[in-house]
This record gives C-alpha cells, sequence and structure tokens, in this order.
C-alpha cells in the first residue's frame, strides 16, 4: 500500500512523520533522498540534484524513482512486514506518474494520496521560518515561488487525477499543527 503526499511545503506535516508508523507506514520523504544523494560523497547526481532543486524544478524522474525504490526495498529487506510506504513529495508531475507506473506496476498500488492543502503566502512564510535554522537552499522567497509555480503547472494535474479516481484525501494545512494532524489521525485510522 502507497499514500502520496504530493505537496510537502506545509510544516504541519512534520508530526505525521513521526507518527505514521504506528499505522504501519514507513516514511520516505523524495526531498529528503534527493537532499541526502546530493549530499553523498561520489554522487554522480550530486551537481544535478542540487540545480533542479535550487531552481525549484522538478528533479528527473529516474533519479527520484531509482531513491525511493532502492529505499523501499532496503527497508523490506530488513523487515518483509514493513510493506506500507507513505511517500512525501511525490509524485510531482506527469512524467513521475508515467515513470511510477513504469517502474512499479504490479509491485505497489496506490491507497489514496493525502493532500495537504495550504494558501501559497502561508506556505512560503513557513518555509521562510524553516529557512531560518535548515540549511536548505531552496528556503528562500525566489525559490519558494519557482517551486508554487512548478506545483501549479505540474503537480496540480497529478492531483486533479486521483481525485478523479476518488483517491484523494484533502487535509485544510493551513490550520495549526496540533488540528492538522488531528485531521491526519483521523484519516488513517479511516484507511487503514
Amino acid at each position: 500500500q502507497l499514500s502520496i503526499l504530493p505537496k510537502n511545503l506545509s510544516t504541519a506535516v512534520l508530526s505525521v512523520h513521526t507518527e505514521c508508523a504506528k499505522y504501519g507506514y514507513t516514511h520516505l520523504s523524495a526531498g529528503d533522498l534527493l537532499r541526502d544523494e546530493r549530499k553523498r560523497p561520489g554522487s554522480q547526481y550530486g551537481e544535478l540534484i542540487e540545480n533542479y532543486i535550487k531552481e525549484g524544478e522538478i528533479v528527473p524522474v529516474e533519479i527520484t524513482i531509482s531513491l525511493l525504490k532502492r529505499a523501499m526495498d532496503q527497508t523490506m529487506a530488513a523487515n518483509s512486514q514493513k510493506n506500507k510506504f507513505l511517500i512525501d513529495g511525490f509524485p510531482r508531475n506527469e512524467d513521475n506518474l508515467q515513470g511510477w507506473n513504469k517502474t512499479m506496476d504490479g509491485k505497489a498500488d496506490v491507497s489514496f494520496v493525502l493532500f495537504f492543502d495550504c494558501d501559497n503566502e502561508i506556505c512560503i512564510g513557513r518555509c521562510l521560518e524553516r529557512g531560518k535554522s535548515s540549511g536548505r537552499s531552496d528556503d528562500n522567497r525566489e525559490s519558494l515561488e519557482k517551486r508554487i509555480h512548478t506545483y501549479l503547472q505540474s503537480t496540480k494535474p497529478i492531483i486533479d487525477l486521483y481525485e478523479r479516481m476518488g483517491k484523494v484525501r484533502k487535509v485544510d494545512a493551513s490550520k495549526s499543527v496540533d488540528e492538522v494532524f488531528e485531521k491526519v489521525v483521523h484519516i488513517f485510522d479511516k484507511e487503514g
């Protein structure tokens, strides 16, 4: 089973990461995997990933899929019972979706999409606040505005597609962390 978080600009998501294990999910962040790969000594993708992230653009699907699949395989190799994943920040566009379908067809089913919906200015404000201590190269207004543009152009249509399939579970992420978390717990209680 798989749940997807296609828009991860909200800091309210943080509580979900540590709690998803209670529901049998392993949290995988596409962004964290990309940032870790970017920093890994000897990575053939490090500079390429850095350039995409800095420009607020979507990293090529082959790179992201390979990192996600490797993390999933390692998790299941360590414990075969850990076969449910909450994937944060993927798919981000049609290319991501097609790459996922091609690579994971018959290997993973999407149970639902957990969509954190939040006003752009609230997201920017939260990320700028996070940027004071995160060290992330994309926590600046210019990169964030580019990310929002990319989201509207590329990611929103994927969310709309899953919504037509009846798989989107929307959470108002403009609320407090506690309110958002309460809604997420309710969704996980219902979805299992």
